[in-house]
């Protein structure tokens, strides 16, 4: 019988074919691009043979590029970043000789709107935050505060503009920089949450934030303002905890189907004792009655064991680096535990095998 691929429901852009051997090709399918991968040459040759056979397709081989993201396959790992495309926005807003700076954000800097501000150009400071917003496909080190800055594209004044080109400068002195995943990582999906309490001055609401690491690196990362008012700090967290859980459901689906099943519960690093109670604990009313009812999802899940919120100690929280503009040695340390690094600092990375044989590259003719 023939052997058919099957879309998964999670991700509408994969498709995935197995056969009784427990041998898997995975293919992502963006418009007329393709990228495949799995752990068959025989898989391989027969997918590229159909292929030619329907289509007019060009081959591209073993992939490097794609959509802007460049992809270096080594003997260790696998390497993503972006610097053809940094290198292209740094060039476009005449930020490729400034000096660089070696945080994207001064410590402690709270952008407010200034009404009494210099105007800028609304349309060239959209522009900057959209070049931005798609880098952060590989930078979760520059996530926070593009999400700040991106808060005020209605009215922008040289203050913004100013700290949109502070993340440029500090683009510039890492433009090699992005995602180093590890051969011989490890395989279970590990999550950290974190807010920062009442951190938008204006309407006083909490930003949660979270990143999933999987294989040594960052594999989903968010920053992200709440969209109600929290009335203590354990709602912050708690709210936070949630959005993260929501998303390991996914993730842990999406994995499931590319034949990456995650065996045991999702554990959540969270530094508050107080939401890692709360999601464990149903009747503490008094202090959870004002919660609204769509985040006790979270219940739910620790319940049925699909994650676990586990509590972590503040140094050790990763997430902070999506919430709260930090010191430069707090930001280093944790940009480096997130996998975030250069190119040349990947390549000291030693481990064991890979799941996959390696990413290709199609598009049609």
């Amino acid at each position: 019988m023939k052997e058919v691929f099957e879309k998964c429901d999670y991700e509408h852009t994969f498709f995935i074919k197995t056969n009784k051997d427990g041998k898997v090709l995975i293919v992502s399918l963006y418009v007329d691009d393709l990228i495949f991968t799995g752990n068959d040459e025989l898989m391989f040759a027969e997918f590229k043979h159909s292929m030619k056979h329907e289509f007019d397709m060009t081959d591209l081989g073993k992939m490097r590029y794609f959509l802007g993201l460049e992809v270096l396959q080594k003997s260790d790992g696998i390497f993503i970043s972006q610097k053809k495309y940094a290198l292209e926005v740094l060039n476009i807003f005449g930020m490729d000789k400034s000096n660089s700076v070696f945080n994207p954000i001064v410590p402690g800097c709270k952008l407010v709107k200034d009404e009494g501000g210099v105007k800028v150009d609304k349309t060239y400071y959209k522009q900057v935050i959209g070049s931005l917003i798609y880098l952060t496909a590989t930078r979760p080190d520059l996530i926070f505060v593009v999400s700040i800055i991106s808060r005020h594209m209605e009215n922008p004044t040289e203050l913004h503009l100013q700290a949109a080109k502070r993340v440029l400068r500090y683009l510039r002195g890492t433009i090699d920089f992005g995602i180093f995943y590890r051969k011989g990582g490890d395989d279970e999906l590990v999550a950290y949450t974190d807010s920062d309490y009442a951190g938008d001055l204006e309407d006083r609401k909490s930003t949660s934030g979270y990143v999933f690491l999987l294989s040594s690196g960052a594999i989903s990362w968010s920053s992200k303002k709440q969209p109600v008012v929290s009335l203590s700090t354990t709602k912050a967290e708690f709210i936070a905890a949630t959005s993260c859980a929501c998303q390991a459901v996914w993730l842990k689906r999406v994995l499931g189907k590319l034949d990456q099943n995650q065996s045991r519960s999702c554990v959540i690093q969270c530094d508050s004792s107080s939401a890692v109670k709360l999601s464990k604990n149903p009747i503490m009313h008094g202090r959870s009655k004002h919660i609204d009812v769509r985040f006790h999802f979270l219940r739910d899940l620790t319940k049925d064991g699909s994650v676990e919120l586990v509590y972590c100690d503040t140094q050790e929280q990763l997430a902070d680096i999506m919430t709260k503009p930090l010191k430069l040695n707090t930001f280093v340390k944790l940009r480096g535990q997130l996998g975030v690094c250069s190119k040349t600092c990947s390549i000291q990375f030693k481990g064991g095998n890979v799941s996959f044989l390696c990413l290709s590259y199609w598009f049609s003719g």
